[in-house]
């Protein structure tokens, strides 16, 4: 059987990908980063695609830590922004995370109920590579995107992922997956610290974000999956909302 790989962009995009396909949601500045992190300390996650949707789902969690961010900043009643360097300090790990973002939560949320989404940012590239070459002969790899552009950090990472299924034996579906990892293949990880997102993180004094993720790369053995309104660690136990 023929495998495939392809490098796409915008939550909006996940719909040409229903059929067959194992869909890789990557926002690294910065959700998919906040929800990987969270799990991997043991806090639950719950990412939701928009504010409405999070005020029933709060609702029902005990005690939620409210975490997001729409158009960077942190919504109104939230308890945190989509930080995952702030997130990595507290210690109230027994309160589920309720995640929010401007366009990675609406990816995550994004894939049909029997289809497979998986977490992928920096921090476990190598082993979600690891996972999709054996599970997987049809791969989608999708950056969030921020005010319509294919941010650079999400280039390098769906890059960097799709090169590693390359190597694997996957053919590239279109030329421009061909291109995108052509372009970031080999890249330092501080190629990212030019890009926009980068420049709003520095002007808007959460410059320890962009730390956090340029000193946290590929530090995770673990998969994450998106699977009945949670992150988890895939294979783990799924604990479903009471």
């Amino acid at each position: 059987m023929r495998k495939i790989v392809v490098i796409d962009c915008f939550p909006e995009t996940v719909e040409a990908y229903r059929n067959g396909y194992a869909i890789v949601a990557v926002d690294v500045i910065r959700a998919t980063t906040t929800a990987v992190t969270g799990v991997a300390l043991g806090r639950r996650c719950f990412p939701v695609p928009s504010l409405e949707a999070a005020v029933p789902l709060a609702a029902k969690l005990p005690n939620p830590l409210l975490v997001g961010e729409l158009g960077g900043s942190m919504p109104y009643g939230f308890d945190l922004n989509s930080s995952p360097a702030d997130l990595e300090s507290r210690t109230d790990i027994h309160r589920p995370m309720l995640l929010l973002s401007t366009s990675g939560t609406k990816l995550i949320c994004g894939a049909a109920e029997s289809q497979a989404m998986y977490i992928a940012c920096l921090r476990n590239y190598s082993a979600t590579i690891a996972y999709l070459a054996s599970h997987h002969p049809a791969v989608a790899v999708i950056g969030a995107g921020s005010r319509g552009e294919f941010r650079e950090e999400d280039q390098l990472c769906c890059a960097w992922i799709a090169e590693g299924l390359l190597a694997a034996g996957y053919d590239a579906l279109d030329a421009r997956t061909d291109t995108i990892v052509e372009q970031w293949s080999g890249a330092p990880v501080d190629s990212i610290v030019d890009g926009a997102s980068a420049e709003y993180l520095r002007n808007s004094n959460q410059s320890k974000d962009l730390e956090y993720i340029l000193t946290h790369v590929d530090d995770l053995s673990e998969v994450y999956r998106f699977e009945h309104g949670q992150v988890i660690k895939h294979a783990e136990e799924l604990l479903l909302i009471r």
